[in-house]
């Protein structure tokens, strides 16, 4: 019989799996056993039997494109992606290094600005972001945190250093799928979760419960927390409409809510008004109140800001936070962990350039065909060049744009990511990855066991978004305590 692992290339990058063609990692070395054992059509069938199972759980998202809305099933691989625990501790520590920090950062930008004042960033940079709300400044939301979900991208280089890729703090998506993705892999290798001690996610809608919960304006036994959606229509409703079921919260769009005179948020029922306490938001700022922010959104609830001004509401994440998000403010946040908390950073940015300052850019346009420039605030894998994969005429037109914006754009150096084996047409390919977790805070910190592995499902691709061809890869963290 063939191994499946028969012709498996190493060479590629980091592979996660594998230290060489014939050696596995010792994290991963039951998993590789057991696929060893497997026939072709044994995983055939239990990647048919996956496909199945993404069907009739009706796990979709949404691509936007010229010819329409289109849903699509969730593309899934279903050879995990495997992390020792003894690492994660330490990745786990970082993240909520990073995330108080960035909280800190947000609220002294909507208050004092110390850290500008300590000339550690341009002022320029927060003024001239299009995420920086005048609106919030002045505002203390509870436990000084203003963004209570966040999803960290992180990327594992040759080196084997695991980098933060960039900070999503806005409306951070995917963690229903990395929930989605353990309940389908448990159906297609039950047999490997009774003999291998990997550790728990299933635990996520508990505490996010809990942590919205803690930022209620009013502590008592009766909270009522509801999930703000866009509709039906938008790319990640499957995740609104999961998370609430999970919590037992009300999943609501903008025209079930409504503030009266007393500054307070109600929800319509059958029953009368209600209500709202909690608002975990899956609405960008710009359409979250049309008395503030875009006149035209009807998408929004009318008198939403002045609700949570008075107190009267929880919005997480709050308002404002998404300035924080920037990928420019991105290449300071080593400098906040310093100066917020006197520690040395635990996870290590991607060196970056900034478009905005004369050398960077000098650089930047000089090298631009061995870059990757990302803009400041676009998210999803778009309006990026990567400079080793483009076109002469595709650099040559990204220079123009850059040099029309400058403040818009950083640049970094192509990472060589790493690699997983990845299920290709019955045999077993290196496909590049990534890994979201997702950290909560609110009285207290939590972050995922793993997190949301995504994978370029094209050979060679390093862009893993599902909206640009990408798929996903369930996430264990495994203990090897007692191995």
């Amino acid at each position: 019989m063939k191994s499946i692992w028969e012709n498996y290339k190493t060479d590629v990058a980091y592979d996660e799996l594998m230290y060489s063609e014939f050696q596995s990692r010792p994290v991963s070395h039951q998993l590789c056993r057991y696929l060893d054992t497997l026939k072709k059509d044994d995983i055939e069938k239990r990647k048919n039997a996956a496909e199945l199972a993404i069907m009739e759980m009706g796990i979709s998202f949404t691509v936007y494109s010229d010819e329409g809305n289109i849903d699509r099933a969730w593309p899934f691989d279903i050879i995990p992606r495997i992390i020792d625990a003894r690492e994660w501790r330490i990745i786990e520590k970082g993240l909520k290094q990073r995330l108080t920090a960035l909280n800190c950062f947000i609220s002294d930008v909507y208050g004092e600005q110390a850290f500008i004042k300590a000339g550690k960033m341009p002022s320029e940079i927060v003024n001239s972001s299009k995420n920086f709300r005048k609106e919030c400044v002045g505002m203390k939301p509870k436990h000084n945190v203003w963004a209570n979900i966040c999803g960290t991208d992180l990327v594992r280089d040759k080196d084997g250093i695991m980098y933060v890729l960039e900070d999503n703090l806005r409306v951070p998506s995917g963690v229903s799928y990395m929930l989605e993705n353990r309940v389908i892999t448990k159906r297609v290798f039950p047999e490997l979760f009774q003999d291998i001690d990997i550790l728990p996610i299933d635990d996520y809608p508990t505490h996010l419960h809990d942590m919205l919960t803690s930022i209620a304006p009013h502590q008592n036994d009766q909270v009522t927390c509801a999930v703000l959606t866009p509709g039906i229509y938008n790319s990640a409703y499957f995740e609104h409409a999961y998370l609430a079921q999970q919590m037992g919260a009300q999943l609501v769009e903008g025209n079930d809510l409504v503030v009266n005179d007393d500054d307070c948020v109600y929800m319509k029922t059958i029953r009368g008004l209600e209500k709202v306490d909690v608002i975990y938001r899956r609405i960008d700022d710009d359409f979250l109140d049309p008395e503030v922010f875009r006149k035209d959104s009807t998408l929004g609830v009318p008198g939403l800001m002045r609700a949570w001004k008075a107190g009267n509401v929880a919005l997480a994440n709050a308002p404002g936070a998404g300035v924080a998000d920037d990928k420019v403010v991105y290449a300071y946040v080593p400098e906040m962990i310093r100066y917020y908390l006197n520690e040395e950073p635990i996870l290590p940015n991607v060196p970056t350039y900034l478009c905005s300052n004369p050398e960077h850019l000098e650089y930047v346009l000089e090298h631009l065909a061995e870059l990757v420039v990302k803009p400041a605030n676009e998210s999803g894998g778009y309006g990026m060049l990567v400079g080793p994969h483009a076109t002469a005429k595709e650099v040559e037109n990204f220079r123009e744009i850059i040099q029309k914006d400058p403040r818009n754009y950083i640049a970094q150096p192509t990472l060589s990511i790493s690699t997983a084996p990845t299920l290709c047409k019955s045999k077993l390919e290196p496909r590049h990855i990534d890994l979201r977790p997702f950290i909560l805070q609110g009285e207290d910190t939590f972050v995922t066991a793993g997190g949301l592995t995504r994978v370029a499902l094209k050979k060679g691709s390093l862009v893993v978004n599902s909206s640009q061809g990408g798929g996903s890869k369930d996430t264990w963290i495994i203990n090897m305590e007692d191995k």
